[in-house]
């Protein structure tokens, strides 16, 4: 008699990010504006598909607050996912926002740990890269706007280690912008 072992999947988590053919995320002072060089009607750029699986959203504070600013509140916190604002400084919980104080890399441990849908990365650089340095992004979906900012804020920082990704797909958009997709090689 064959055995049958069942093994439980832990949720990834996943950056769909934006960047500058130079590797920019936000121009100097957290202006995110070149995105609209890429707007068009009715193109998401997979947005939507890729919100579909997921319940669970980690942003730094820095991007929470500029998206609050423009899009606003609802962008986030819409009831549908639990969101953690990565932050130094306490707040009170809204609604399903977490402003989260402590270590970053026990959080995602512990929400992959979960049942649930995946999470989703949406930076900002000082996030992405502590996720980075300890080896817990494992897709990457990187839109590339076709801009050279020379200045801003990097998408990779230096000073974490090597990872070897696996090519998924490339997608090209009538606007310009190339979305690429990989995930982590284990």
């Amino acid at each position: 008699m064959q055995k049958l072992y069942k093994f439980k999947q832990m949720r990834k988590i996943s950056l769909f990010i934006a960047t500058s053919l130079d590797g920019y995320i936000a121009k100097p002072n957290d202006d995110l504006s070149f995105l609209k060089l890429v707007e068009k009607e009715g193109e998401d750029y997979g947005y939507a598909a890729f919100t579909n699986t997921i319940d669970t959203l980690i942003i730094g504070r820095r991007t929470y607050d500029y998206v609050l600013n423009e899009i606003g509140s609802s962008h986030y916190d819409n009831g549908q996912r639990d969101v953690y604002v990565i932050t130094r400084n306490q707040r009170p919980k809204v609604g399903r926002t977490t402003f989260y104080t402590g270590n970053l890399s026990e959080l995602v441990k512990q929400l992959k740990s979960e049942k649930g849908k995946n999470i989703y990365c949406d930076g900002g650089a000082e996030v992405i890269n502590e996720l980075l340095k300890h080896d817990l992004i494992d897709e990457f979906i990187i839109s590339v706007i076709p801009v050279l900012l020379g200045n801003g804020t990097r998408l990779f920082k230096d000073g974490r280690p090597e990872q070897t990704l696996e090519f998924v797909q490339a997608k090209t958009f009538e606007t310009g912008l190339m979305q690429l997709h990989y995930i982590r090689k284990r």
